[in-house]
Order: structure tokens, then C-alpha cells, then sequence
């Protein structure tokens, strides 16, 4: 029995030394860690059970029988966060580069269907040189089947990739098909076809980095939701998103004892709107004031900075939130921030997580580049998420609410269950100046009259009291008193029941 035991042991020094020391040091050099010791910082200490160590690929072509490394290049099993269940696979970079085997895709699948199947996230460190090449269509066939299972995954349990290393060619759709992509800086990248294929096809000249680092993807493309400096702040901060979502579609928002009062007044909230509509101010202030703790998760940051995504807590229960941001485009919104928040509140809807939405918005941003972009169906995709949120919606108009860009924001109209207004609120088809040009058509050349009409404008509609009046207002309240009434009012919506139609999916207007 010793000699199985001591066996044992030897061949589980060996899977948990992958590539061995020489290509562990190179992957220190580069400042990367390895996948076990990513899967050690992510996961509670000793929580982690690991599946199919022993795992071996099986290609004998281009003598690859001769070469192989027990787990064939990804780490896969279970574990906890804070002492919550999730399934991980990390593949590591010192065995074959990472890259995709039969086998190894196997591996893959088996932990993403038994995450379904458990009803618990899967997180995936990508850290991989792509398709293995010896293994020809095999490998791409594997590709496909992780895919489907996150096609299945999808809107059932919370999925997360983090980019730690190369992510190229067709391994870049799984992330893509999960909920949230994360990436480090310098060490990791992501593209479809790297800077040589780019530069024989269309002679541009570009490095990874310029083509598909963090940068790019954080403040270009939107692929990635964030980006950290190194691999360990970039697990730390994937454990505090953990704690915000739910394990599946049909569990309760985590919910966690704060010590912050929920009945908490916060007058500095009263001269946060500047007297001058036409002055900007900070959003993201609101936001932390009114959260838990002041602690605002927030996802997308570097891109579309018109509108803010994000996390907080309320009274311990997560919420997300959808704000405009004055002082970037004025709040306007865009193809871009329509497209960023659209797909963050559908997020919310699948997993039942109440969405709160502070909107200051003047408009949709006017120009060629957007209207020739799609701004009409970008701008779609936000009011039809609204639309078909069944989730408690609680919505707070602190300044301006014009145009469709008010019927986009999550009013009353589309299902809203709590619609306020602060005093400052001006909800208007235009703002007062564009309005008097057009009713006073006759009188732009005086001066005076304009100025009358201005004012007299500004007087009947430049607030929220005729929307109040009409019942599209539930209340105007004071802003000092906004976490007070907005953790009161999630507090009434805990038990809402509501469900759209039967239909097999609706058409989004992608």
C-alpha cells in the first residue's frame, strides 16, 4: 500500500509542477503566476478540489506521443470565494503554451457543465497560446464545444474570464460569450488575427500591445469590462465582484450585514446640482453617497465615461445602478454608452438583480459619425432592455430628462416601479433655449422677447412638477433624503412579481 500511496503522491508532484521549474521561472520572468498559484489567490485557502489531474492528451502525430505533461495544460475544479461555491479552469501557459487539445477542451467542458449543472459561476483564467496546432481540426472542434456550453451557460449562472496572458484566433470567443472580461496590463492581449496577419493582409504596422492590450480594449472596443496592473490585484478584484452576484438565475442577490444606516440623510446632496443647468457635476459623488459604505463596483469605466455601470449595496443587498455622467458629453448619450448600458441592465434582468438608474441626460448626442454608426438601434438596445426588465426598477431624475433620451432612461412608461425627481428636475421634450426657437419662430429678433418667452418657458416646464401632475413622477423628493427613500422603496419591491409574455426570445436590435 505504501509503494501506491508514495506513487500516488510522486505523480501528483508531477501534474502540479505542469511544464516544469525552467518554464515556471520563464513565466515569473514575464510577471505572471502560474495557473495554481492564480487559483490559490482567487479561491478561500485549501477550498480548491481539483478534477482530472491525471489527464493526458492523445495525439500521436508530428511524435507528440512522446511528449505530454499530466492535466495537458489547464487546471479545472471547484472551490469557494468568502465561502461561496464556484467552478474555475485556468490554463497554464508552461504546458504546450496553454493551447487548446482535444483532451483539454474536454477538461473545459466537463467544469462548465457541471457549473450548470450545480448552479454555480465558472470563472476562466485564459492564459493560452490558442488552437493546438498538432492537433489540427480536433482542437478547433473543441473550441466549439466550450462555446456552446457557454451559449448554454448564458443568463443561467454568472460567467467570468480574466485575461492573464495571450488570448488570439478563435479562442477569443468564449470570453466573448461571458458576462464580464477582465485583463491585465502588459502581460495579456486579445485579437481575432495577430499584428503579422494584419500587416501581410493590410500593411498596417502595429504591435499586440496597440492591437489588443487593455488599453485597447478598455477604452476602444469595449471587449473588456476592466484592467488591473498584475495578476494579484486582478484576483483580489475579481473576488470582490464575486460577492455581488448571485451563484445562478434563480437564487437571491447576496445580502451581507453593513453598518451603514439605511434611513441615512446626506445633506451635502442639496448643492450637489449646480444653480447653472448648464454646469456639469460629478455623478459617480451621488452614487457613493447614497451606496453602502460609499463602495461602488464599477464595470466599463474607461469606456463610454458618459454613463456609469456599476455595483453597490443597499441596506447589504446588491443593486446595480445606470447613471449618466454630466461631465463627460454633458450625460448625452451615445451609440457607445447605449450599447455599454444596455447590455449591463439585461445582465441585472437574467439574474435578479434590482437595477437603480440616476439620470441627467440633455439628449441623444447629434452628428453625422452617429447617426451614420446606428445610434437608432444602438439607442434601441438600452430602451429595449428597460422594456423587458421584470426586475425592481427604482429611477432618480436629478436634473435634466429631455427627448427620447427620457423615454430611454427607464421611466415610468417602461415599467418603472419608483420614479423620482429631485426639485432640480427638468423633464422636457427640449431645454428651454431650443424650445422658444422653435414656438417663437417670429419673434427671434427681439432680444427681449426671446428673453420673456425664456423665462416663461423655463417657469411652466423647466421642472418636475408637471410630470408629477400627470403621474409619471411618483414623488419629488429632497436629495438629501435619496438613500432613504430608494432603500425603502427596494425594501417594498423584494416580493415583485412580474413576467412578460411567453415567446422562445425576443429580436434584440443588435
Amino acid at each position: 500500500m505504501k509503494n501506491i500511496l508514495d506513487q500516488l503522491e510522486e505523480r501528483r508532484a508531477a501534474a502540479r509542477l505542469g511544464g516544469g521549474k525552467a518554464r515556471i521561472d520563464t513565466q515569473h520572468a514575464k510577471g505572471k503566476l502560474t495557473a495554481r498559484e492564480r487559483i490559490d489567490l482567487l479561491l478561500d485557502e485549501d477550498s480548491f478540489e481539483e478534477f482530472d489531474m491525471f489527464v493526458a492528451h492523445r495525439c500521436t502525430d508530428f511524435e507528440m506521443q512522446e511528449k505530454g505533461f499530466p492535466g495537458d495544460g489547464v487546471v479545472t475544479g471547484w472551490g469557494t470565494i468568502n465561502g461561496r461555491k464556484t467552478f474555475v479552469f485556468a490554463q497554464d501557459f508552461t504546458v504546450f503554451g496553454g493551447s487548446l487539445s482535444e483532451t483539454n477542451a474536454k477538461k473545459i467542458c466537463k467544469i462548465q457543465e457541471m457549473a450548470i449543472k450545480n448552479r454555480a459561476p465558472i470563472i476562466g483564467l485564459n492564459d493560452s497560446g490558442g488552437a493546438r496546432i498538432q492537433e489540427g481540426v480536433v482542437s478547433l472542434g473543441g473550441y466549439a464545444d466550450v462555446f456552446q456550453n457557454n451559449v448554454l451557460a448564458s443568463g443561467v449562472i454568472p460567467q467570468i474570464s480574466v485575461i492573464m496572458g495571450p488570448c488570439a484566433g478563435g479562442a477569443v470567443y468564449s470570453p466573448a460569450l461571458t458576462d464580464f472580461i477582465f485583463m491585465v496590463r502588459n502581460t495579456s492581449y486579445m485579437f481575432v488575427t495577430g499584428p503579422d496577419v494584419v500587416k501581410t493582409v493590410t500593411n498596417e504596422i502595429v504591435t499586440a500591445e496597440e492591437l489588443g492590450g487593455a488599453k485597447t480594449h478598455t477604452t476602444k472596443s469595449s471587449v473588456a469590462d476592466g484592467a488591473f496592473d498584475n495578476d494579484m490585484e486582478a484576483l483580489a478584484e475579481i473576488r470582490r465582484l464575486f460577492d455581488f452576484l448571485p451563484l445562478h438565475n434563480k437564487g437571491d442577490v447576496p445580502t451581507r450585514k453593513v453598518f451603514d444606516d439605511p434611513e441615512r440623510i446626506d445633506m451635502s446632496l442639496d448643492t450637489l446640482v449646480p444653480e447653472n443647468p448648464n454646469l456639469p457635476y460629478d455623478m459617480t459623488e451621488l452614487i457613493t453617497k447614497v451606496a453602502d459604505e460609499g463602495d461602488f463596483y464599477e464595470l466599463q469605466k474607461d469606456y463610454a465615461k458618459n454613463i456609469l455601470t456599476g455595483f453597490i449595496r443597499l441596506d447589504g443587498s446588491t443593486v446595480g445602478v445606470v447613471a449618466n455622467q454630466p461631465l463627460v458629453l454633458a450625460g448625452c448619450l451615445d451609440s457607445d454608452a447605449s450599447r455599454k448600458a444596455g447590455r449591463f441592465v439585461r445582465f441585472c434582468d437574467a439574474f435578479s438583480i434590482p437595477i437603480l438608474t440616476f439620470v441627467d441626460v440633455p439628449g441623444f448626442l447629434p452628428g453625422t459619425a452617429q447617426e451614420y454608426g446606428g445610434i437608432i438601434k444602438h439607442g434601441a438596445k438600452l430602451l429595449y432592455a428597460y422594456g423587458e426588465a421584470t426586475v425592481p426598477k427604482v429611477t432618480v431624475i436629478t436634473r435634466k430628462a429631455y427627448g427620447g433620451a427620457y423615454d430611454v432612461m427607464a421611466p415610468k412608461h417602461l415599467r418603472g416601479d419608483m420614479n423620482y425627481a429631485w426639485p432640480s428636475a427638468q423633464i422636457a421634450v427640449m431645454g428651454a433655449k431650443g424650445a422658444v426657437e422653435i414656438l417663437y419662430r417670429k419673434d427671434l429678433g427681439d432680444a427681449d422677447k426671446i428673453a420673456e418667452h425664456t423665462a416663461e418657458y423655463e417657469k411652466n416646464f423647466a421642472n418636475p412638477f408637471k410630470a408629477a401632475e400627470k403621474g409619471y413622477i411618483d414623488e419629488v423628493i429632497m436629495p438629501h433624503s435619496t438613500r432613504k427613500r430608494i432603500c425603502r422603496s427596494f425594501s417594498m419591491l423584494k416580493d415583485k412579481d412580474l413576467k412578460n409574455p411567453w415567446k422562445k426570445h425576443g429580436n434584440l436590435p443588435l
